[in-house]
């Protein structure tokens, strides 16, 4: 028994060994695997980084990934609205085969880009709907937008020019601003607004919104611009008057443009004569337009003529230059114009023959010719962005001398002598229209006749005295209203003000005159140094003796150094920073007619506002880098939502 005990005790014992041993044996195999596999992390981890530095080196490439993507989205966005063209189409589904320029413009970068050929981007965040679009427009100008106001704030001071025209059932406000940076003159497009409000205290309150809303509501703003609306120029209720009461220092210049058109405007008024001239204009204008058949005759009468082939041109009442050219035009192709109505038998081709055939309006024809002629040069120079106050002024005193010249006899005779010779080479009867006029009879008591007259008197007799009277009638009547109009306008800057001015140009006589400047500065709250003058003054004379002659207000202002001449160069910059003109709204409603088409009617005031802006501002919007929007766009679309997309919170954690 004992025995068989002890035999059972000695085979337990060894049992328990043996799974002891294949214990430990297990257990060394299973701790040398993850040793194995802890030494090939840890080899890995040398050569590709940590878990942790995978991760972010992942992430990394994601938001590097989905940059570069949005890259292309800016791209195309930036192009369409630098050209003002659509955006979206009529449908924009799968199965359609025109979705938009947007779209197909990114579809063919897709053909040709080879990061877009490998790249997918995740479905619910493509970036390709009308939302995104719209948001990405509004980065991009109101990136454009922060450059403008940068630059503005760095000047320090600046003008603002505003006006406002009709679209549609709205009333639209343009703003652009003026200032000086560096060493040029800008005019920028700051805003297209919508006008509530319609009289002067609405107006100026909007204008003051919109600089409030880009923060340069606290800046100098020097001088206003508009056009001469009562609601605007008003001295008293007027826009103008409401906007000086935040800022005193803003002189009001009624816009030089408008007022050299006012001149050709006011002077038709009070002709009777003129204004019938140009009403026949318009009348062959519009015969020759509005029917295909008469242009069609037009255009093969210029053709067997050989005349060179030149639309004619429609008239406007608040564009100079239209006036001029329609009168070059019915000039140059008086010849076809007399022939064509000549060959189309209505009562209006008869009647309108009739009257171009007059003398009289020969003579219009010529003497309109040469007297906007002068005033050509002086239209296109106040359309200009650079333009200083006082260069206006010398340009507009010497028109005005120029016109003054041209009343005298020796000009009456030559627009006679170019009259009679149109008539001559088209072949029309020159009759003394002043003989037919019904004139009241003179008693010719107490006087002595010392000449024959009447029947009596010769061809020579006649055409002088026909040559006399349209001088009289209408060549000196034009002028001297023309050189009134001249006189009267172009003085809405105070004479003490204007004289500061002109002081500060190089080509005038009272040039950096110490008495004009001071007066100047202290309407601007400038401290002028007399000594900087002094110096300032002294320094030009040498540079003149040398050769190094100054041309103008800004090569004044370029030669001046801020730190030698700090009080002067504010003074110069005031000066240069008034506006002349507010050409630069006009142009922004010429690209607004543009973008607001009639298929572009639901276009919301936002979205329009934003087009305007990179559509004008064209240059700032392919200066800025897609670096800078695309964080914009990031920042914006943290803020519209609390359920940011897995990209934007990657770009917030990382602070891109």
């Amino acid at each position: 028994m004992e025995k068989k005990m002890s035999r059972e005790t000695c085979g337990g014992v060894k049992n328990w060994r043996k799974a002891l041993s294949f214990y430990h044996k297990h257990e060394s195999s299973q701790s040398h695997k993850d040793s194995v596999i802890r030494w090939q992390s840890y080899k890995a981890s040398l050569l590709k980084g940590s878990v942790v530095q995978q991760i972010e080196s992942a992430t990394s490439t994601e938001v590097q990934e989905r940059r570069e993507y949005l890259k292309r989205i800016v791209a195309v966005t930036s192009m369409l609205g630098k050209q003002g063209i659509p955006f979206r189409g009529h449908d924009e589904s799968c199965e359609s085969h025109d979705k938009g320029m947007f779209a197909e413009c990114f579809k063919l970068v897709q053909k040709f880009d080879p990061f877009l050929k490998s790249y997918t981007p995740p479905l619910n965040t493509t970036y390709l709907s009308s939302c995104s679009q719209n948001e990405m427009v509004q980065c991009c100008a109101e990136e454009v937008t922060a450059t403008i106001v940068k630059e503005m704030r760095e000047a320090q001071m600046f003008a603002i020019m505003a006006d406002e025209a009709r679209d549609g059932k709205r009333e639209q406000l343009s703003l652009c601003v003026r200032y000086v940076t560096g060493r040029m003159i800008k005019e920028r497009f700051l805003a297209l607004t919508e006008l509530m409000g319609f009289d002067a205290e609405s107006i100026a309150n909007t204008i003051e919104q919109q600089l409030a809303l880009n923060g340069i509501g606290d800046l100098k703003c020097v001088a206003q611009t508009y056009d001469g609306a009562a609601v605007m120029s008003g001295a008293v209720g007027g826009v103008q008057a409401h906007f000086r009461k935040k800022h005193p220092e803003a002189v009001y210049v009624h816009c030089y443009a408008h007022e050299l058109n006012l001149v050709l405007c006011h002077t038709c008024r009070a002709i009777s004569e003129a204004r019938e001239f140009f009403e026949i204009l318009e009348s062959v204008y519009s015969f020759f337009s509005s029917s295909l058949v008469n242009h069609h005759k037009f255009v093969e009468t210029q053709t067997r003529l050989g005349l060179q082939q030149t639309e004619l041109v429609q008239l406007s009442s608040t564009r100079w230059a239209c006036q001029l050219r329609s009168v070059n035009c019915v000039l140059d192709n008086f010849p076809a114009i007399i022939e064509c109505l000549l060959g189309i038998n209505t009562p209006l081709a008869v009647g309108l023959r009739v009257k171009l055939c007059k003398f009289s309006s020969v003579y219009l024809l010529v003497m309109f010719h040469t007297l906007l002629s002068l005033c050509a040069g002086l239209h296109l120079y106040l359309q200009k962005e650079n333009i200083d106050l006082a260069r206006a002024m010398e340009y507009k005193n010497a028109v005005t001398d120029s016109l003054k010249e041209k009343r005298s006899d020796s000009t009456a005779g030559e627009l006679h002598a170019r009259a009679l010779a149109i008539c001559d080479a088209n072949k029309l009867v020159v009759s003394d229209e002043s003989s037919k006029q019904r004139r009241k009879t003179k008693r010719m008591v107490d006087y002595v006749v010392e000449s024959n007259c009447g029947a009596g008197a010769g061809s020579e007799a006649t055409s002088s005295s026909n040559a006399d009277d349209l001088k009289q009638r209408l060549l000196f009547p034009c002028l001297d209203r023309m050189l009134a109009e001249l006189e009267k306008r172009f003085s809405d800057v105070s004479e003490e003000l204007l004289c500061g001015i002109q002081a500060c140009s190089p080509k005038s006589e009272q040039f950096l005159s110490v008495p004009l400047l001071s007066a100047l500065a202290l309407h601007y709250n400038i401290d002028l140094k007399p000594a900087e003058v002094m110096v300032a003054s002294n320094f030009f004379k040498r540079k003149n003796e040398t050769g190094g002659d100054v041309e103008d207000m800004l090569a004044v202002y370029k030669q001046l150094d801020a730190d030698m001449f700090p009080t002067l160069k504010a003074t110069v910059q005031a000066a240069l920073t008034i506006p002349v003109s507010s050409c630069s709204c006009e142009r922004s409603f010429s690209a607004l007619r543009r973008l607001h088409t009639w298929l572009r009617r639901t276009m919301g005031q936002n979205r329009l506002h934003h087009l305007a802006v990179m559509s004008i501002e064209k240059e700032l919007l392919d200066s800025i880098s897609p670096e800078i929007v695309i964080d914009r766009f990031a920042n914006l679309k943290v803020s519209k939502t609390n359920t940011a997309p897995k990209f934007i919170n990657v770009l917030v954690r990382l602070n891109w």
